[in-house]
């Protein structure tokens, strides 16, 4: 495979160096010293984990480069405003702000959390000029409308267009297109469009259908039936109707097909003209293969014991009869008289008797069951739950009504000539719900962790290891520097908490504008901090070390704005602040030592031996890759 290496390694590499001097620009830009600006950028220079992540093609640098810069460009506009507003400087850093916002969301989600803490400074800042009596009113809309385009709706504008050239360059079908909806692969060169391409639109009594289950979840499957039945007795001693199983399967097959059948009629085939199906219409579906009719009682499914079995009805004789009629219910219709439409329309099944709604469960069954998923008639809810939810994905006319022409004709291709195409926006925003809704692991990863352990990072993630020699790559930080920053957020939180309570009490321990340049800067790197880090604790994606980084480096840029501030307004004399000063140099020595001792797991040479691979293993979580003599 003729992969370009070389250039999907520049873009990473070329971003996370340009971190450094973004770093350096962002404290100058608060009004921290030029000593507390290289103080920082020499901490983004020798962090271990950025580098690993730059080196390495990953999109981490991209996102924190674009993210810094649109910070960046924030505080360059913040500072223009209040000397020189709508100069061309002045609205170049103002239109830079959005265009990096946009392409940090475009790189990753993750993104969206700076930009819209940069959207809440911006409104703060907004709400301080509308209240400025020195400013016109025909002024202040100016610079309303100027943020408003700037910072909203060039960055939408921005992001439609990504994924427009996106879906404009990829229209072909792929190997992942399962975890779309059957509408979104059908509106893709080849895959699921060159089966259903021009298949009748208008489902009618006699239509020849598969059934998609529109949750895609755990994984895509169609609504399928085959001749075994449900075991007399399950192994918690429960009975069952012994009737045929109905599941959902995962894969395309002959027992997929179903026929959508007229109670009131006994022919299997489409009438001439075709009788469409519409919205609330009563129908049976008829099993293309064994022709038994889907089928829900009073019996308690398998493995959902709460709501009822789904079988394909088998006249044993007994006192339990057929209930099977379904009301077509189609959910997303525009109104009630709306006919029921292949890949379109998704469509709810009610039963007649029992008002059960057809619903896949989710859960796997037994070995009896071939490990399919269970389908079960959930008691009808008002709500609309995905997992109530079918679309007809593939869809012939039936024309055979004997039943072997019949089998040839459910194994025969679809064919027709009606075009299904997605609108771009109906493309957009099922793609956008399919990256926030889609778990990447189903299980825990070797190397997965959960947000509390980044904070002291008591993990790692080993990336590469050396067939031979025993070098290796790790995601791993720079300790000291995860420590310090830490401790400079828990300072500078304590600090802002005594300085406001004090300030309550009309005590100003600092000057005027030196409170203002804290509170800024504090605004800023915790905020940043905390918009990059809580949020993980809300989600149910398997998560890594690398999803901390973005807050790390917010945290990273805080520590010299608190060191500038000790010395600054709390060692006063002259003996305290030597003394500070040469823990100083000590403390920035020892993150350069600690960055060179790990720097063979960040740069993959030179190789280690066992034992100075021991010796790097600092933490008892951290899984060092050691080869056995």
């Amino acid at each position: 495979m003729n992969v370009p290496v070389w250039s999907l390694r520049l873009l990473p590499a070329l971003t996370g160096a340009l971190c450094v001097p973004l770093a350096y620009q962002i404290l100058v830009e608060l009004h921290f010293s030029h000593c507390a600006a290289l103080g920082a950028a020499l901490l983004i220079l020798f962090e271990n984990s950025l580098i690993t992540q730059s080196r390495l093609m990953l999109l981490e640098s991209v996102l924190i480069f674009f993210i810094l810069l649109a910070v960046l460009s924030y505080l360059k506009f913040y500072n223009l405003q209040k000397c020189s507003p709508f100069t061309a400087g002045w609205w170049f850093w103002l239109l830079l702000t959005g265009v990096a916002c946009s392409c940090a969301v475009g790189v990753k989600y993750m993104g969206l959390f700076t930009y819209l803490l940069l959207l809440a400074i911006a409104g703060v800042h907004a709400w301080h000029l509308i209240g400025d009596q020195t400013l016109s009113n025909v002024s202040v809309l100016g610079h309303l409308l100027a943020r408003g385009i700037a910072l909203v709706v060039i960055p939408v504008a921005m992001y439609l267009s990504f994924f427009y050239i996106h879906l404009t360059l990829l229209y072909r079908s792929g190997p992942h297109d399962q975890i779309m909806t059957s509408a979104f692969q059908a509106s893709l060169e080849g895959g699921l469009a060159r089966i259903t391409q021009g298949q009748p639109l208008e489902v009618a009594y006699g239509s020849q259908i598969t059934l998609r289950n529109v949750l895609g979840k755990p994984m895509p499957c169609w609504l399928h039936s085959h001749k075994n039945t449900y075991p007399i007795r399950y192994e918690n001693g429960r009975g069952s109707s012994h009737q045929q199983q109905v599941t959902c399967y995962p894969f395309k097959d002959v027992n997929n097909w179903w026929i959508v059948k007229d109670p009131g009629m006994q022919q299997l085939v489409v009438s001439n003209p075709p009788r469409p199906i519409r919205h609330g219409h009563i129908v049976q579906l008829v099993h293309g293969i064994t022709t038994r009719y889907l089928n829900t009682h009073d019996v308690a499914a398998p493995l959902s014991p709460h709501s009822q079995e789904i079988s394909c009805y088998v006249d044993y004789n007994i006192s339990m009869p057929a209930q099977n009629l379904w009301r077509v219910e189609i959910v997303n219709r525009e109104s009630d008289t709306d006919v029921w439409k292949t890949i379109l329309s998704e469509v709810r099944f009610v039963h007649v008797n029992t008002s059960a709604v057809l619903k896949l469960s989710g859960a796997s069954l037994p070995e009896w069951g071939y490990r399919q998923l269970e389908v079960i008639g959930e008691k009808l809810s008002k709500g609309y739950h995905q997992s109530m939810l079918w679309n007809v994905e593939e869809h012939r006319y039936g024309k055979s009504q004997e039943q072997k022409e019949r089998e040839v004709e459910l194994h025969s291709p679809t064919q027709a000539d009606i075009s299904k195409n997605l609108s771009f926006m109906a493309r957009f925003t099922e793609l956008q719900w399919k990256i926030l809704t889609l778990k990447n692991e189903e299980t825990e990863h070797k190397y997965s962790s959960s947000p509390l352990d980044w904070i002291t990072m008591d993990t790692n993630i080993a990336y590469w290891l050396h067939p031979t020699s025993g070098a290796q790559i790790h995601l791993i930080g720079n300790v000291l520097t995860w420590a310090s920053a830490n401790v400079a957020t828990l300072v500078y939180v304590c600090l802002f908490l005594w300085y406001l309570l004090r300030r309550r009490r009309k005590i100003c321990d600092i000057p005027e504008d030196a409170w203002w340049i804290w509170v800024a800067a504090g605004g800023l790197c915790v905020g940043g901090w905390a918009v990059n880090y809580i949020p993980f604790f809300m989600m149910e994606k398997t998560l890594f070390l690398y999803h901390y980084l973005p807050a790390l480096t917010f945290q990273i840029l805080l520590i010299p704005i608190v060191l500038q501030h000790l010395s600054d307004h709390v060692f006063r004399s002259q003996l305290p602040k030597n003394t500070f000063s040469a823990l100083m140099v000590a403390w920035f020595s020892s993150i350069y030592l600690v960055y060179r001792t790990f720097s063979p797991l960040t740069y993959g040479k030179p190789a280690l031996s066992a034992a100075e691979l021991r010796d790097l293993r600092w933490k008892d979580t951290w899984d060092i890759l050691i080869r056995k003599q």
